[in-house]
């Protein structure tokens, strides 16, 4: 296993991260199977784990798994994104940040997480006011650190500046989706995130499936995705048939390298000097062995160009899936008021 330095913290953390989002009801993977693949993975050398609190389930799972090794872990959760139907129970304001931080340390079982991620930018709650009231949490030792998830380039600079107006603490760290099909991050975000020096955790490295063997042309198509999101798996969708054409292409180029598909899609993201760390989802104790295979996977720059050939940097095949789109192309309403 290799480790990076996450962003200015001075805290190395493993360049494979073990995400917690299929623990409990999304990925249906129960309590004595979550024990395994935590432990497996700390044993493999992972030192950061990363849940969130609308993953139902996936706290109380981890912080069972971790009881008695709390201090090898560096302990990553995020809050913003709705977690029921009330309208109280989402966003990024000091009043429920406060409330759901302790909640989810109740969930955990800890006194602190290591990194506290606000899930999603939204545009009700001001930079100041999230930015304080994260800064008064970890004055309280309730978190070590502060990032964001899923941020726009523009929202990013934004929120450094912000801090930096306040005299607040910043967000050091920056959570986007990134993977060979969906490089559109290399473009603006990856270029600020270096410029404040933030550690980037990548999630969605293997595209939903896409790139971990389980899709392949001719063939049924085995991931659990598909079951969850069948829209992004329909390859009569032109996107989708892209994807396929470029996973038929890099399956090749994986071949040639020795290497499997999930080391050479593992491999890029890493390979970026932006980016600290990808993170791997695994349901199952066989999932996250395939995945760690990938640990000191370290692409020729001949295997890198090869990918840019089939991928050009910057571009994502299925543009329409980033989660990073600003609110008012969303939301008419937001245009014309």
């Amino acid at each position: 296993m290799r480790y990076r330095t996450l962003g200015r913290t001075g805290v190395q953390v493993s360049t494979l991260v073990l995400g917690a989002m299929n623990f409990g009801r999304i990925g249906a993977t129960g309590q004595d199977e979550a024990d395994a693949i935590i432990g497996a993975a700390l044993d493999a050398g992972i030192n950061l784990i990363d849940t969130a609190d609308i993953y139902p389930g996936s706290e109380e799972i981890v912080g069972k798994a971790i009881a008695g090794r709390r201090d090898d872990i560096v302990l990553a959760t995020k809050a913003g994104l709705p977690v029921d139907d009330d309208r109280a129970h989402r966003g990024s304001s000091r009043r429920w940040l406060v409330t759901e931080l302790d909640n989810s340390l109740r969930r955990l079982g800890v006194d602190h997480v290591d990194l506290y991620q606000i899930h999603r930018w939204g545009p009700a709650t001001s930079d100041e006011e999230t930015l304080s009231a994260l800064t008064d949490l970890r004055t309280a030792g309730k978190i070590r650190h502060f990032g964001s998830s899923t941020f726009p380039a523009h929202r990013i600079v934004q929120a450094q500046w912000a801090a930096r107006e306040g005299r607040l603490g910043r967000y050091v760290t920056e959570q986007p989706s990134y993977s060979v099909l969906q490089r559109g991050i290399e473009a603006d975000v990856l270029p600020v995130t270096e410029e404040y020096g933030m550690g980037v955790l990548v999630w969605s490295p293997l595209a939903s499936g896409w790139l971990s063997g389980a899709v392949r042309a001719g063939q049924e198509i085995t991931t659990h995705r598909a079951t969850l999101l069948p829209d992004r798996f329909d390859v009569s969708v032109p996107s989708n048939r892209a994807r396929m054409d470029a996973v038929e292409r890099l399956v090749k180029v994986a071949d040639e390298a020795g290497l499997t598909l999930i080391q050479l899609a593992l491999g890029f993201v890493t390979a970026h000097p932006a980016v600290t760390s990808a993170i791997i989802g695994p349901r199952t104790l066989d999932h996250l062995r395939s995945q760690l295979a990938a640990a000191d996977t370290v692409l020729s720059a001949d295997v890198l160009d090869a990918i840019d050939k089939i991928v050009a940097p910057g571009v994502d095949l299925a543009a329409h899936e980033k989660r990073d789109t600003p609110p008012s192309l969303l939301d008419a309403s937001l245009r014309r008021r």
